[in-house]
């Protein structure tokens, strides 16, 4: 019997990689976790992006984690879509269930619906965005397609400057021809599994995780790592504001809050985006309000094994 794919989405600091494990753990014949998030595959990058620890990956085994060099540049969505295509099909070849644990949702976008195949670049138009600020690059975009503004964090320049490539040379937003993906359905073989929670309850949970980073020596591994990132690593959230405050461009408090607020407007982002997915029938989500990631489990086992 080939196992269907469970794809657990929600925001940022609201306890996916917790149900995945368990979910691993409790369902018949085993699982293994396929880690969807651009700054997990990075070595060594792991307290601030809330990496699985070696404890939780001791728990269950979790593939597409520490398999780039943060020092490369150009590990892209249809990179991770092949190895994550190649892991759920050894899983399945072992009996077991493949878990996808969504923390980038384009990766998860284009698991469901495949790739999407823009225009060709023009180098010398690219080259003058990238020479761009951010902020400039941002308001530009949302000019042209105010939804995958909203979508695209500031600090992604690289995806920032493609959506302005793709606008301008098609005549549409990139969020229009993004809805036209692959199938006209997801894959029939995926069961999404989401996990909502009130907006100052996550954000509760984003700024203990974010204390819980320094406490853990965030710091310490940016300062290990900083002469070794390349562009796409050194602008992971966290990671970009630290380098910004080693360079003397802030104070380690400054660094901080400002961290703790660009991760709450990312789970604002992560929000929206999910809203696409909730409509899907094979999607099922969670309102966590108040309870326990006990109860998270035992509703996802009804959703996935069903009576």
């Amino acid at each position: 019997m080939m196992r269907p794919i469970i794809l657990i989405l929600g925001p940022t600091a609201g306890g996916k990689t917790s149900l995945a494990i368990s979910l691993a753990n409790q369902l018949d014949g085993g699982g293994e976790c396929i880690c969807a998030d651009s700054m997990q595959i990075y070595k060594n990058m792991n307290i601030g992006t809330a990496k699985p620890t070696q404890e939780e990956q001791a728990q269950a085994i979790h593939h597409l984690v520490n398999i780039v060099d943060p020092s490369e540049d150009g590990f892209t969505v249809e990179s991770w879509l092949t190895r994550a295509e190649q892991a759920i099909e050894d899983i399945r070849a072992r009996g077991k269930w493949p878990i996808v644990v969504g923390g980038t949702n384009l990766y998860v976008q284009s698991l469901l619906f495949g790739l999407f195949d823009g225009p060709d670049c023009d180098q010398e138009k690219r080259d003058a965005l990238n020479a761009e600020p951010n902020t400039v690059l941002q308001e530009r975009l949302h000019a042209l397609d105010p939804e995958a503004a909203e979508r695209i964090h500031i600090n992604d320049k690289r995806r920032l400057v493609r959506a302005i490539e793709v606008c301008e040379a098609t005549g549409y937003p990139l969020s229009s021809l993004q809805s036209q993906w692959g199938k006209p359905m997801p894959r029939e073989d995926a069961i999404m599994i989401g996990l909502t929670w009130p907006v100052k309850t996550i954000n509760r949970r984003i700024n203990a995780r974010v204390r819980a980073m320094f406490d853990e020596g965030f710091l310490n591994e940016v300062n290990f790592l900083q002469g070794t990132l390349g562009k796409q690593a050194s602008e992971a959230l966290g990671y970009k504001q630290l380098l910004a405050h080693i360079r003397g461009e802030c104070t380690l408090d400054e660094a901080k809050e400002r961290v703790k607020i660009l991760t709450r407007r990312y789970a604002k982002q992560q929000r929206t985006w999910l809203r696409r997915f909730q409509v899907l029938p094979s999607a099922h989500f969670i309102d966590m309000g108040d309870k326990g990631m006990q109860y998270a489990v035992e509703q996802a086992l009804t959703y996935i094994l069903p009576d």
